[in-house]
């Protein structure tokens, strides 16, 4: 069982393009990146996947559950943590973890206190005195306090301090190992490449490319810097160039093509350095986004 997903997910607002045609499988114990820009159709699919928002057409499941039809039931399995959190501003930290424990079934006093503990908040704090990074510290605790199958993040770490940020991982990567699901939407590409096992690409609504990180990044290119003598030339008129970028005396290239072919071509110039990598999950990002090619 998948624990998301979509048929020809599509919700448009109006005349507005939300997303279209989204087809995603999520396996349970997975960590799933989602990444595009700002616009692109995350937040949208997460809030139809969510059923705060009907699909135009298409349909989805999470953990085997229509979103729709079983709304109810998905959200005692599922915790949330959206882009942007507000809450009522006279609560208690404690009070408004003790109203979100009553929508779930069991004790979770014992989890919340460890959670409060790891991310050094203030039970006994209004919400009101909070800064930006602790409502969003008060937000991951909320989302995690049931203990979910299913865990979706809508830009989480936006807010939070690089120290937060490194024991925010640590406490999913510990989630993940219990089995929870981890579905992540990001624009911060670093983050969705040290931590995803696989990511799809959204842009414009559509998903143009699924696939795991390490096949985004081997199966098709190279990263390639090579620094000449003199002036670098702008490009390497040979098949497989699919981006360029010159420094001076350097010419960066995201190569797709015969490695032999590169060497042929640098053949008649003087050269100081070579140098051939991986990419980083950026340059291939920016490689389909240039491109806009769905995926097959």
């Amino acid at each position: 069982m998948y624990a998301i997903e979509t048929f020809n997910l599509t919700k448009y607002y109006g005349k507005a393009r939300g997303i279209v045609d989204v087809n995603l499988q999520v396996k349970e114990g997975e960590i799933f990146g989602f990444i595009g820009p700002n616009g692109a159709g995350k937040t949208t699919t997460i809030r139809t996947l969510l059923n705060f928002i009907f699909p135009t057409r298409g349909t989805a499941k999470v953990l085997g559950m229509d979103v729709v039809k079983d709304s109810v039931r998905i959200k005692e399995h599922v915790g949330y943590l959206p882009g942007e959190v507000d809450y009522y501003d006279d609560m208690t930290v404690s009070e408004l973890l003790s109203y979100s424990a009553r929508f779930y079934r069991g004790d979770t006093k014992r989890r919340t206190a460890d959670l409060l503990e790891a991310f050094d908040l203030d039970p006994t704090t209004r919400i009101h005195a909070l800064s930006h990074g602790n409502k969003k510290k008060l937000g991951i605790i909320q989302a995690l306090l049931h203990q979910p199958r299913l865990l979706i993040l809508d830009e989480p770490t936006s807010g939070l301090d690089p120290l937060v940020q490194k024991r925010f991982f640590e406490v999913l990567r510990e989630e993940n190992r219990r089995g929870t699901t981890i579905f992540f939407s990001s624009h911060i590409l670093s983050e969705v490449e040290r931590f995803c096992h696989r990511v799809a690409i959204i842009k414009e609504g559509r998903i143009l490319k699924v696939d795991t990180i390490e096949d985004l990044k081997n199966k098709q290119f190279r990263s390639v810097r090579i620094t000449f003598k003199e002036t670098a030339p702008p490009t390497l008129e040979i098949p497989g160039v699919v981006h360029a970028r010159r420094d001076d005396d350097t010419l960066h290239l995201l190569f797709g093509g015969d490695v032999n072919d590169l060497i042929r071509a640098l053949s008649r110039y003087q050269l100081v350095s070579l140098w051939l990598e991986e990419p980083d999950l950026e340059e291939v990002f920016m490689h389909y986004y240039e491109k806009g090619v769905e995926a097959s």
